[in-house]
């Protein structure tokens, strides 16, 4: 009885060392290593073979440990913490340097404990607990991967699939418990989640009944997918009752992980009647890569076994744990460490009684013994055998295969490099990571039931629970949603038809019942009534409910069945195109800017061609005559004035063309103005809206007061409160001066049925935002994304636009031929063309000044200047505005004609041809 408090005294045990030691020379001949396991399970049938054919071939390899043999001791764990570690102690009295295992995740948490006071690293080939990695367990080396990389592999496979919510169902201890909550983080990452867990006792004692009892209930949930992460002997009982229950036929999905993988390979074929109960079942194993050594030992493994036990992942991690250990003591050895042992002073203080506990030893190299393990780098059966910052296996990889038939099939593979593939990831280490959705690829799956089609994954509960679905109980607008009179839970209108119809595209049956929402006094708050479902008091809500930022972060949506968005509705005025009416194209500032133009380019020309043109000649009257028609005739492109200069011709064709494009801007707009009838609204959109301080009227409930209030800053005392169509009118009729509104901000499709009875109102601008209508659930309700699918349906089909016009179809004032007025046209759609025009006319008159100036310099003679600097200054002014004002002297062009003339009358003489010399003098006349 003593031995039953002997395991007990390790757990709080501090470790010091005490004075006495044994020493053993550099190269001992022999090198005590332990393994515990399991021997009687399917893992520790493979892995006992496994470790006596690695221990014979370390033995029998002259180039590791150089001489010393490496020696074996086992001890049988029997999957129990109290008996692995009994099992543990055993192994530590006999000098024991490193123990391979243990193989439960249990018995490791316990070991160790220990292993850390004694110094003895644990190189554990089967204990997959995510938590054995923490900062407690500093001498336990995990030489397979752990589950935190198997359940990030199954929540890849789930959402692969598009499943949202699954079942667990798990052992219930370490090994369970861990690595499910490693898989509700992953799951969480991918915006999933575990709906309900089924705990199931560890050990043999769990019965049948037990079982059913737990399978009943998970029946009757709504999740259809469920992982199943036990032993192999509940996992079994698991499936039977399963197929007795009918779960696993057409809807349902399975996945295990690799504790069925692990018998798959080792005792193919399993019993037909437990491979009929696992027909389309998804399962992980861990995946090692293919070589020629892992072949050899695979042939080699045959002729041990007699085809009696496969060869599983299992067996070949046990296989690389003893090489590991074998490189780490011989690099031991390398670095002059000596194997001895230290009593210690912990256990010496204690009263054991009849327990041996002098014979337990602290491992004086077990620190170095340990970094070696930690740091090897070497390719086993397994493939690399490198370990992290973390201390677990690099390049962690899965295969995913489907249970079909009396075997299975390998769908993919599973990386924690590049997620799911259909290429061994061997093959994929070279290229760069890609991890992206549209790179996710898996082979086609046989589901239960023997079919293809991928399982929704989630049925309505089979629980005779109805939906809580809530309904706005409406004042206003009941052509949208509406209760029945006279009844509590019955309404009608658009949105319940919708409704409805989608309903009944469902392949299941969705049992609910409506809930009216709001007192029937005035319209209720959406926002609240959306928020109802993040509370559990609607499963869902159902009604003219818009899509919007704030809603979207607490519940899911619908696909939109109705697009709407806010618009400004206001009142407007029919403009008659009256006496003036040929004044309304341009604007005040555009006619002043064009007249303006019309005189200045008229000046401009008369400065370049009076000293050179008759017509720009004569008394002042006359020139000032000749600027206005020139300049406005130019308009019709009537001018009868001729420019004979280079910069005047210049500036007119400039202004021609501008005159061209305004004659055609006024005509077009003149035109519109006079065949379209025209509506005019002093608000012209919600940016003109925003800058007036009059009301503004908005629907009550909608959430276009907390936009108009918090995404455009308008101050809710502008914003007036309005609950019905006729509220609306009164509102826009009276408006702000008598106590009304200047405009109704509200949704499109509440404005377009107010407006299809209010004719003397109109939508002005642009709808401001885009948003949609849309039935709201739970988040990552599976319900949501089926109830979007029967609503493309619906549209697709017809239906939905069928319902619409049987609820909203009303002859609408929007189609009277009449048009908002359209903006005039502004000076700022033809500024380029008069700056254009200016820069001509000022490069033109700046090259004429300067030709003036240039000759006023060259006439003003030295000799000609009597006076002071006063008179010089006046003189040249006066020669300035002569010189501008003179005609100029065509003298040079005389002569030129004259000598043209004597050149050519060579041979007659003047007075010999009078008519000649009468057409000469003429000539010459015409010139001056």
């Amino acid at each position: 009885m003593s031995l039953i408090w002997f395991p007990l005294l390790f757990i709080c045990l501090g470790g010091f060392p005490f004075g006495h030691a044994q020493k053993f020379s550099t190269r001992p001949a022999v090198v005590n290593i332990g393994a515990i396991f399991t021997f009687d399970s399917t893992i520790g049938r493979v892995a006992k073979i496994a470790i006596e054919e690695a221990v014979k071939d370390v033995n029998s390899n002259s180039s590791i440990l150089q001489g010393t043999k490496l020696l074996v001791t086992m001890q049988n764990s029997n999957c129990s913490g109290f008996l692995g570690m009994v099992e543990a102690l055993k192994l530590m009295e006999k000098d024991i340097i490193a123990i391979v295992g243990p193989q439960s995740s249990v018995v490791a948490h316990i070991v160790s404990h220990v292993a850390k006071e004694l110094q003895v690293p644990l190189l554990s080939f089967a204990a997959t607990d995510p938590t054995l990695t923490s900062l407690q367990f500093p001498y336990f080396v995990r030489t397979i991967q752990s589950d935190l990389y198997q359940m990030t592999a199954v929540a890849d496979v789930i959402d692969y699939y598009g499943w949202k919510e699954i079942i667990t169902i798990y052992i219930d201890d370490d090994y369970g418990r861990n690595g499910i909550s490693a898989l509700g983080d992953q799951l969480a990452q991918r915006r999933c989640k575990i709906s309900y867990k089924v705990p199931i006792p560890p050990g043999l004692e769990v019965s049948r009944s037990e079982i059913l009892d737990r399978l009943v209930n998970v029946a009757l949930m709504e999740s259809r997918v469920i992982v199943l992460h036990v032993n192999p002997d509940s996992g079994f009982m698991v499936f039977r009752v399963a197929q007795y229950l009918r779960m696993m036929g057409n809807g349902f999905v399975w996945i295990a992980t690799d504790w069925l993988s692990s018998v798959l390979d080792s005792r193919s074929p399993l019993p037909s009647d437990i491979m009929q109960s696992m027909q389309g079942v998804l399962v992980l194993r861990h995946h090692t890569p293919e070589s020629d050594k892992k072949r050899a030992f695979a042939s080699r493994w045959a002729k041990l076994t007699g085809g009696s036990l496969g060869l599983s992942s299992y067996g070949l991690y046990a296989y690389d744990s003893v090489w590991l250990v074998a490189h780490a003591i011989d690099a031991f050895f390398n670095q002059g460490g000596v194997i001895s042992f230290s009593n210690d002073s912990n256990i010496k203080n204690l009263e054991g009684g009849q327990l041996r506990l002098d014979a337990l030893s602290i491992f004086d190299g077990g620190d170095l013994l340990l970094d070696n393990i930690l740091h090897s780098n070497l390719v086993g059966l397994t493939g690399p055998i490198r370990f992290n910052s973390e201390r677990s296996l690099v390049l962690p990889a899965f295969d995913v295969i489907n249970v079909i038939g009396t075997g299975f099939r390998r769908i993919g593979y599973w990386s924690n490099y590049s997620g799911l593939s259909t290429i061994p990831p061997e093959a994929l280490y070279d290229r760069p990571p890609n991890r992206s959705m549209a790179n996710q690829k898996l082979y086609a799956v046989i589901w239960p039931g023997e079919t293809t089609v991928k399982p929704r994954g989630w049925v309505f509960p089979n629980n005779g629970k109805q939906l809580r679905i809530g309904v706005p109980n409406r004042v206003s607008f009941k052509e949208f949603v509406s209760k029945v009179q006279g009844t509590e839970n019955l309404f009608k209108g658009f949105c319940i038809d919708v409704f409805v119809a989608a309903v009944g595209l469902l392949p299941y049956a969705v049992p609910y019942r409506f809930i009216p929402f709001g007192d029937g006094h005035e319209n209720p708050s959406y926002t609240e009534l959306v928020t109802k479902i993040t509370t559990g008091f609607f499963d869902a809500a159902v009604g003219d409910i818009a899509i919007v930022t704030n809603r979207t972060r607490i519940v899911d949506f619908t696909q939109p069945y109705v697009a709407s968005g806010l618009v400004v509705v206001a009142p407007f005025k029919k403009l008659n195109t009256g006496a003036w009416a040929f004044l309304r194209p341009f604007n005040g500032l555009m006619w002043a800017v064009t007249a303006t133009f019309f005189i200045v380019v008229g000046i401009v020309v008369w400065i370049l061609e009076h000293r050179i043109n008759d017509e720009f000649r004569g008394p002042p009257k006359r020139q000032l005559i000749t600027i206005l028609w020139f300049s406005l005739s130019t308009m019709f492109f009537a001018h009868r004035e001729n420019t004979v200069s280079t910069l005047g011709r210049f500036v007119l064709i400039i202004w021609l063309f501008v005159v061209l494009i305004i004659n055609s801007s006024y005509t077009a707009s003149l035109t519109s103005i006079l065949t379209v009838q025209q509506l005019s609204s002093p608000i012209k959109g919600i940016e003109s809206l925003k800058s007036t301080d009059e009301p503004i009227g908005y629907q009550v409930g909608s959430f276009a007061e907390h936009y108009l209030s918090e995404e455009l800053n308008i101050p809710k005392s502008r914003l007036v409160p309005l609950g019905s169509p006729e509220a609306y009118a009164k509102a826009l009729q009276d408006g702000p001066k008598k106590g009304g509104v200047a405009a109704v901000v509200d949704e499109r499709a509440y404005i377009e049925l107010f407006l299809s009875t209010q004719c003397k109102f109109r939508v002005v601008g642009q709808e401001f935002t885009k948003s949609g209508w849309g039935f709201a659930f739970p988040r990552d309700s599976p319900l949501a994304i089926d109830m979007s699918t029967a609503i493309l349906q619906l549209s697709e089909n017809g239906d939905l636009q069928r319902i619409h016009d049987k609820w909203l179809m009303r002859s609408a004032c929007q189609m009277e031929s009449a048009e908002l007025e359209s903006d005039q046209l502004h000076l700022k759609s033809f500024w380029g063309l008069f700056l254009i025009c200016g820069v001509a006319c000022f490069l033109a008159l700046l090259i004429y000044f300067f030709q003036i100036m240039n000759k006023l310099w060259r006439g003003s003679a030295p000799d000609s200047v009597t006076g002071g600097s006063s008179d010089m200054k006046s003189g040249r002014l006066r020669r300035f505005i002569s010189l501008i004002d003179e005609k100029s002297d065509n003298s040079n062009k005389r002569r030129k004609v004259e000598r043209s003339l004597s050149e050519n009358d060579k041979q007659k003489q003047w007075g010999n041809d009078p008519q000649t010399e009468i057409t000469n003098r003429n000539s010459i006349h015409n010139i001056n």
